[in-house]
């Protein structure tokens, strides 16, 4: 039978899962498809870009209401396409159909939760597992993910990543011969991409409290703009209780696209939209009205992990090692004020 894209994509719309069967065959063609881009995607403005969703389905039917509908619009989205939220699935289902549909009108950047190291503790696995009644749909979609693209290039100019910048990283040249056809390392220029972030307090590249990739601030961000003839540096991969952040001297952006954040942080969210001279206009946004209010138990594992007790044992391949997430998220986030000042959630995503 002829995959009939057109369909799966209004069954989404419609809040309806697709197939298992479905699902694998659409993996297994876009796979296809991403294989044949580059580890730099270069595209041209108008674009419209998005920041984290982490399985916020009806927050982001409310993005295409507010951005527009594919092909009229031009999306990038900058990954963390899942976890935390609780339509993982339909998030992810609905993202690779339109990436197939209009390939050159949807780009997908990787981000740190597009890891079946990280799906495994903070909800995806389990979501599938729940909907599916097997861990087959996390595993086509987990493979797929090793196909993503790492970074986007607008017009020349414009830097786009999930993370942030890495020591071992000084020209764009060096991203487009990288190796990404992979599980996303614990360490080296790959993670520093995924899980960096900038640090307006600092000038240089120093460790990072998530236990992976790096802080960087103003010097790294200017050298790395100059040294590929580019004016900015756009992001994702931290909360932003406006939607959005613009730090050092408008040489970098950070856009979050999750508003009220696992259902319970208050914050907005925003889309950027890039204009064909450069220009950017952060469009902000509340959650969705319909959005579906998940039970007090629901919203617990959608925050601290598929068990609701944080990530036990270890965490992630060490990747939390020392910063509270090993056996303790509960009792870090009551240290962390989580319930009222959400501030200390901003580099534990």
């Amino acid at each position: 039978m002829v995959l009939d894209l057109d369909a799966c994509i209004d069954s989404l719309f419609q809040r309806q899962l697709l197939a298992e069967s479905v699902i694998r065959e659409i993996c297994e063609k876009t796979k296809e498809l991403l294989m044949s881009e580059s580890n730099v995607v270069h595209v041209s403005a108008p674009v419209t870009v998005v920041g984290d969703i982490h399985g916020q389905f009806y927050d982001l039917l409310e993005i295409f209401k507010i951005g527009g509908y594919c092909p009229d619009t031009n999306y990038l989205f900058l990954g963390d396409y899942v976890d935390r939220g609780l339509y993982s699935v339909e998030t992810m289902s609905i993202l690779t159909c339109l990436k197939l549909r209009y390939p050159d009108r949807v780009q997908l950047v990787r981000g740190n939760h597009e890891s079946r190291a990280v799906t495994q503790t903070y909800g995806f696995y389990t979501e599938c597992m729940k909907k599916y009644g097997s861990a087959q749909v996390w595993h086509y979609f987990t493979d797929l993910f090793d196909y993503l693209t790492l970074s986007v290039v607008i017009d020349n100019m414009i830097f786009c990543v999930h993370g942030g910048l890495s020591p071992s990283i000084h020209t764009i040249d060096q991203i487009k011969v990288m190796d990404r056809f992979k599980e996303i390392p614990h360490e080296g220029p790959m993670a520093d991409l995924v899980w960096s972030d900038p640090d307006p307090g600092r000038e240089e590249f120093a460790v990072s409290p998530r236990g992976a990739g790096y802080t960087f601030g103003s010097l790294v961000v200017e050298k790395f703009l100059h040294e590929n003839g580019m004016d900015h540096i756009l992001r994702a991969h931290q909360l932003c209780m406006e939607g959005f952040q613009v730090l050092f001297d408008d040489q970098l952006s950070t856009v979050w696209s999750a508003p009220n954040y696992c259902y319970r942080c208050g914050n907005l969210a925003s889309i950027l939209e890039v204009g064909i001279h450069g220009e950017r206009h952060f469009n902000v946004f509340e959650a969705a009205p319909e959005n579906e209010r998940p039970s007090p138990s629901e919203a617990q594992r959608s925050l601290f992990g598929s068990n609701g007790n944080g990530t036990g044992g270890s965490g992630v391949g060490g990747l939390f090692a020392g910063n509270g997430m090993n056996g303790g998220s509960m009792a870090y986030a009551a240290s962390a004020g989580l319930d009222s000042g959400q501030d200390a959630i901003h580099y534990f995503l």
